[in-house]
């Protein structure tokens, strides 16, 4: 069975009406009201730490009391980043929101967990993907979010469809953590890998270097004419006929391939030639996950970044598969962590990037370690390519799950394996 759609706006308190939040929310103030930013909000669970969430004064807030969030809304991040959804937990209850964040305040014959639920489907985000506004900017605006189509289930139905997405998407979750922890120690192994072989190349640190070896700063590492360089500042949303991307996290996740990147226009992408890429590459994190190190393929030839990601052009004398591996030892990452800065996002400027020291002995040893070390390193990834992989399919299975039971496509308690007498389970 299908049930019929109605806009989101139909579905809201009419007293508590669809509304973004501050639009300037002036400086961080301890003590003050705190507020819901696209940034703070992760992709499947809402505010991770309610106390690390930036404040504005009374004043300001009191000014913006029409977005006040209560326990049992929803907020829907409208900015860039625009589709993640959260229900409002009792600890933000007085909440705020900016102006890249709005409030739906579920009227009460409609389920906050349905509709919760419905807001994640392929409904709703391929509503809103054709809706954005904006060239550079990409912003959901309150007009198309109300129109929003959702599907109307009776709320008894309303209410078993969520039950069942709770414990199935919870089942889903706990395997995801999972696979990352294990993508987790397949990493920590890799950079024990590298401290060793690296190690028994450089002998250590507190020793100093072999007399072949030398501190060199690695923007003397780097082609000249090709400078170390970040990316798109706005890509805006994932277009299919696009340029290639490579995003911070995608480097994190060893994503580097043409059928997983995320693709911008090419009018977006054209004003950024400086920063694309080509074969042989290097593309460092400088955002969030800082210092994870990729090479770029030949197929990501004329590909491009976005802003939490940096392409390292190395110069003749320097071999890529060792720039890379050294980058990722303990050697370097140390540098790099103690150069990196901000209280929520981490992060690490392309000026900071380039005057990281790295040992560095001639090309014919590079060439000896990449290899040594590389044979191991390339079990590691090949595990951790796995694990991506499982991880991309399990995030499709979640999103055909979701749309599946809002759209009544099939019954929930037959899913579940449940008996169903007039509607109640056995």
């Amino acid at each position: 069975m299908s049930w019929p759609m109605a806009p989101l706006k139909r579905l809201v308190d009419p007293t508590r009406p669809i509304t973004y939040g501050i639009v300037q929310a002036g400086p961080d103030t301890p003590g003050g009201i705190p507020y819901i930013r696209p940034v703070d909000m992760t992709q499947y669970d809402g505010v991770p730490d309610a106390k690390r969430l930036q404040r504005t004064t009374h004043e300001i807030a009191q000014s913006y009391r029409r977005s006040t969030v209560a326990a049992g809304d929803i907020v829907v991040s409208i900015g860039p980043s625009y589709g993640k959804t959260m229900v409002v937990p009792s600890i933000l209850a007085g909440a705020n929101l900016t102006q890249g964040t709005a409030r739906v305040a579920p009227e009460k014959n409609v389920s906050t967990r349905y509709l919760y639920w419905a807001l994640q489907s392929a409904v709703a985000k391929q509503f809103w993907d054709s809706s954005v506004g904006g060239a550079t900017f990409r912003a959901l605006n309150l007009e198309p979010l109300g129109r929003t189509p959702v599907p109307l289930a009776p709320l008894a139905e309303q209410r078993r469809i969520a039950d069942f997405l709770d414990a199935e998407t919870a089942r889903m979750s706990t395997l995801r953590d999972s696979l990352r922890q294990f993508d987790h120690d397949v990493r920590e192994r890799e950079r024990a890998v590298l401290a060793d072989q690296l190690n028994a190349g450089a002998r250590s640190v507190r020793a100093g270097l072999p007399p072949s070896w030398q501190w060199t700063p690695l923007m003397h590492l780097t082609d000249p004419l090709r400078q170390i360089m970040y990316g798109i500042v706005l890509p805006g949303p994932n277009v299919a006929d696009g340029v290639p991307i490579v995003k911070g996290g995608d480097v994190a996740a060893n994503r580097l391939s043409l059928q997983s990147l995320n693709r911008t226009t090419r009018e977006i992408e054209a004003g950024y030639a400086r920063s694309r890429l080509k074969g042989g590459d290097l593309v460092i994190a400088i955002r969030g996950s800082v210092g994870e190190v990729a090479v770029v393929p030949d197929e990501l030839t004329g590909a491009n970044l976005t802003q939490d990601a940096a392409r390292i052009s190395i110069e003749r004398s320097v071999h890529a598969r060792w720039l890379r591996l050294v980058l990722e030892s303990p050697l370097v990452i140390h540098q790099i962590q103690q150069r990196v800065t901000g209280a929520t996002i981490k992060g690490i400027n392309i000026w900071d990037l380039k005057r990281v020291l790295v040992p560095t002995p001639d090309r014919e040893t590079q060439a000896a370690l990449a290899t040594t070390a590389g044979r191991a390193i390339q079990t590691h990834e090949d595990l951790r390519s796995r694990v991506a992989q499982h991880d991309r399919l399990l995030a499709e299975r979640r999103q055909a799950l979701i749309t599946a039971a809002v759209t009544g496509q099939f019954d929930v308690f037959t899913a579940s394996g449940r008996n169903v007498t007039d509607g109640v389970p056995n």
